[in-house]
């Protein structure tokens, strides 16, 4: 299968050029007539109004939470002393990746070094190390590495996003920072129809998931757990690959590959691990 992606740059004007670029599939796969999103109602799912320019350019100029908006641009001035000499994003961080993904990995919230810092999610700390590391092992991800939205990594059957947008202090968001953040997070799951598995990496992404499907039980969270949706949709837990758990050894690699096989039989892909 060839690579189909989007990557996040810096300027949105850019972002919107790649969009209406109709010379490469990335563009191809982008709604960019503001029609709407159409869904299932009985699974859950939300049609909305605009497309991926639409939802995109809302995220970016959002200021709804006072606080993460003083702790995001906080962080980009006074920066960590290993990346003194770098720009900081210090804005929103929008998902990325293929955008007729199969699997949907669902984070927290951008890193404030990291994503905060790069621009593009999981990038850039040790947390997207390890999950990058992962996705190049089942053959979903270019290369092993992420450290920049420039550093040439692509990815192929899946798409990277959080609940939140914006970097919170020691990583926690409210439950009022979250619910503001909802509606965008429901927005670009109903943008993304192809998707089967909607991978959790942590409890509040499982939890995100389970809102955004109204499920009922709602299902608890665990490593390796499993929740059937409808029409053969999945959502899959994983422990989070903060350092809080990959130092600890909570969660080890052959743990997380062990999922990501799971999660590709869900979605139906042939193995490709390297």
């Amino acid at each position: 299968m060839g690579w189909s992606f989007y990557s996040l740059s810096a300027d949105f004007a850019f972002c919107l050029d790649r969009l209406r670029d109709r010379g490469g599939k990335s563009a191809e796969n982008f709604s960019l007539d503001g029609e709407d999103v159409l869904s299932d109602s009985a699974s859950g799912l939300k049609a909305h109004k605009g497309g991926w320019a639409v939802l995109q350019r809302e995220i970016l100029q959002c200021r709804r939470c006072p606080r993460l908006v003083r702790w995001r641009e906080k962080v980009a001035k006074e920066k960590k002393a290993a990346y003194a000499e770098e720009t900081y994003w210090g804005k929103p961080v929008l998902g990325w990746g293929d955008s007729q993904a199969k699997i949907v990995v669902v984070g927290l919230a951008p890193g404030a070094h990291g994503a905060n810092r790069t621009g593009r999610m999981f990038t850039g700390d040790e947390s997207g190390r390890w999950l990058y590391r992962a996705l190049w092992r089942a053959g979903w991800a270019s290369q092993a590495e992420s450290v920049s939205r420039k550093d040439g990594l692509e990815l192929s059957d899946v798409w990277i996003t959080a609940p939140v947008k914006c970097a919170p202090p020691t990583n926690r968001p409210t439950v009022k920072e979250r619910d503001a953040c909802g509606g965008f997070f429901d927005r670009e799951l109903g943008l993304l129809p192809r998707a089967r598995v909607y991978l959790a990496l942590g409890g509040f992404g499982f939890a995100a998931v389970s809102r955004y499907f109204a499920l009922r039980p709602k299902p608890k969270f665990g490593h390796g757990v499993e929740v059937q949706l409808s029409e053969g949709r999945w959502l899959v837990g994983s422990y989070h690959v903060s350092q809080q758990n990959t130092f600890t050894g909570r969660l080890t690699e052959a743990m997380l590959d062990e999922v990501m096989r799971k999660v590709g039989v869900r979605a139906g892909l042939s193995p490709r691990r390297r």
